[in-house]
């Protein structure tokens, strides 16, 4: 989401600072992202005379604030799209992992997150919507990453992504990704990937949704909780395969028109 803030910044001739106005604050994920990315300023840049400071770092993200046992959601705000500058190790990587067109179905929320159950959609439901598409002809990809994957699809074609940088290269490569609300569903965007992505009830499409994706949200209040709840899995129970599957075909006939 930074990259999308800081787009266009080297052409007026600035950088973009992410942290308190004194000091650049980047998470374990940062540089990594960031990397090659001319209108982003690094921790120790701090002195530089062309910064312009954006208020967005662990802790602040801007689209929300901790309200004890929930977010908040920060309804004016709107997420811009971002962009990750590849190497040619990285493109040379997904032109030899697959060829283009495939769907990619991500079944895995972060596990390690306290909120992960409230962003699950159920895994046969994944499963379920892999099998009718591969039913259908199409190619169907999960990534597998270093640290393994949750959830298996049995019907995908596995793919193994060493890093996060080189699964977006591959995701470029699709023509279009199913699954949550998240870091893959941000970097579809700043690929380009048309997306149909799952929010359920905690999160407002509004919030971090992109308008070149179909998001699927429950009528209902995102309630943000950091706890499991009931709300979130009643949420996520009322989006049905076929709503998913209908958002691929209604992609995947715009990219054959």
């Amino acid at each position: 989401m930074g990259t999308g803030m800081a787009r266009g910044a080297a052409r007026r001739g600035m950088r973009v600072a992410f942290g308190d106005g004194k000091r650049i604050m980047w998470d374990q994920n940062s540089r990594l992202i960031f990397h090659g990315n001319p209108n982003i300023a690094t921790p120790g840049q701090e002195k530089s005379s062309n910064l312009e400071w954006i208020p967005f770092y662990k802790g602040h993200r801007i689209y929300n604030k901790n309200a004890g046992d929930h977010w908040e959601w920060n309804m004016d705000f709107r997420p811009i799209r971002g962009e990750i500058i590849f190497v040619k190790q990285e493109k040379y990587f997904a032109e030899r992992a697959h060829s283009e067109g495939f769907v990619v179905v991500e079944p895995n929320v972060p596990s390690w997150k306290s909120v992960a159950p409230n962003k699950q959609w159920p895994v046969e439901r994944y499963n379920e919507v892999a099998r009718l598409l591969k039913s259908r002809g199409l190619q169907v990809v999960q990534f597998i990453y270093p640290r393994g994957s949750k959830h298996v699809i049995p019907d995908a074609k596995k793919i193994s992504t060493p890093t996060f940088r080189h699964m977006a290269a591959l995701l470029e490569r699709a023509a279009i990704y199913v699954g949550p609300e998240g870091g893959m569903h941000h970097a579809a965007a700043a690929v380009k990937t048309p997306g149909v992505v799952i929010f359920g009830g905690f999160i407002p499409p509004s919030v971090t949704g992109y308008d070149i994706h179909t998001n699927l949200a429950a009528d209902t209040e995102a309630c943000g909780s950091f706890k499991p709840c009931a709300h979130c899995k009643e949420a996520m129970a009322s989006i049905g395969v076929e709503e998913v599957i209908a958002g691929v075909e209604k992609h995947m006939s715009m990219v054959a028109a």
